[in-house]
């Protein structure tokens, strides 16, 4: 009698922790390991204990690890990594895939070890205005690092790929981040702040310098649009630029801060009459997909990485890094109604197979197959998804 394959063992960590979703970590931790349960693994993803009141071992099948931080600004993520890698190598983890390049060094530990490990590097987190000094070296170190002490490295986007390629002279496997499209989303959300269907321009992120809200407000300002613009998003902390930009007073602008409402939240992006995406730096953008699975016309920052995601013009408008740029696309954006519908139409066409969540954990499973050399039952035990925390 054939001896019964032994269940692949993989731990997550370097995010916040499930089911906790904030930001794009949170939320690829959330549907890659609900997917790998259902497909048999035995999925770990170490908490940020601080952030759960309740503390219980398994959610959702999840197995979940409380790990404990030095909490300060700058040592929280660092300190909880560092925890979480000592824990899982003390363990019988067969893989352990991380996220965040800040994480690199960490590598190191795992390699003594002898555990295989992937890690996300995410993007060019050095060049990132709010990292100066000795925090853009580090975070530069470690992106290094980590092309040097972990088995298998891993890109969202062929930029970064080649990026990483010219840096660091280092091999990258590209898996991109995934997407949820909805439609036929209520605008009841919208109708409560007084808006109809296409009455506004949207823009969606955390209020720092390198997502430009600043220069798509000032631009938008500058046009003849009678639409209003709203911003969804602001910082978990006291910050001047944020501060700045929110003592905006013009009642074209609206500032709505976080929405922690998914339908709420829906409803925004369902119903802009255009998208902006001030994203500068990075690989493949959760807001950007966001806006593609919800029918966005999108209006999005020129670099490298938005041309990938909208196939070079196939799904949007490229706007320049100056007031004059942004609102010469507005005002462009206002007397082309019949494109912006069209990009609306054929926005979800963009989610080609690569930004799907299901291919994503196929290749990620792909790589935790071929490091661990198990292989997963092919046809597993099925494990419901509950609404509910398991006690």
């Amino acid at each position: 009698m054939a001896a019964a394959k032994k269940k692949l063992r993989v731990a997550i960590m370097g995010a916040k922790g499930y089911p906790y979703v904030y930001g794009g970590y949170d939320t690829m931790v959330r549907e890659l390991g609900e997917r790998l349960v259902k497909k048999g693994i035995h999925v770990r993803v170490y908490n940020h204990r601080a952030l759960f009141p309740q503390k219980p071992r398994y959610v959702n099948g999840i197995e979940c690890i409380y790990t404990p931080a030095i909490e300060s600004k700058k040592l929280t993520q660092l300190s909880h990594s560092f925890f979480s890698m000592m824990h899982a190598c003390f363990s019988d983890i067969d893989v352990i895939f991380v996220v965040n390049s800040a994480n690199g060094p960490f590598g190191a530990i795992a390699r003594f070890f002898r555990k295989k490990t992937v890690i996300n590097v995410d993007g060019l987190e050095w060049l990132r205005p709010k990292w100066h000094g000795i925090a853009s070296k580090y975070f530069f170190w470690a992106s290094k690092m980590a092309t040097k002490y972990y088995d298998q490295l891993i890109n969202d986007s062929d930029e970064m790929q080649r990026v990483y390629k010219e840096l660091f002279n280092a091999e990258s496997k590209v898996i991109a981040y995934g997407a949820n499209p909805r439609a036929d989303v209520a605008a009841t959300p919208i109708e409560k702040w007084g808006f109809k269907s296409h009455d506004y321009f949207l823009i969606v992120g955390r209020l720092i310098p390198d997502n430009n809200a600043d220069l798509i407000i000032e631009g938008f300002l500058k046009s003849d649009s009678r639409r209003k613009l709203v911003i969804v998003g602001d910082v978990p902390f006291d910050d001047d630029y944020a501060t700045v930009l929110k003592k905006k007073e013009d009642d074209r602008v609206l500032f709505l801060g976080y929405i922690t409402d998914p339908n709420e939240l829906a409803a925004w992006y369902s119903h802009c009459y255009a998208y902006f995406h001030g994203h500068e730096y990075g690989g493949t953008n959760p807001a950007m997909l966001k806006a593609l699975g919800f029918g966005c016309s999108i209006l999005a920052l020129d670099t490298p990485f938005n041309q990938e995601m909208l196939q070079n013009g196939k799904h949007g408008w490229y706007f320049k890094k100056s007031t004059d740029s942004v609102k010469d696309i507005v005002e462009a954006a206002e007397n082309s109604q019949e494109r912006m519908a069209y990009f609306r139409e054929t926005a979800r066409e963009g989610l080609i197979q690569r930004y799907t969540w299901d291919y994503v954990t196929d290749q990620y499973l792909e790589v935790f197959e071929q490091l661990s050399g198990k292989e997963v039952f092919k046809n597993p035990p099925q494990i419901p998804i509950l609404e509910e925390v398991e006690k």
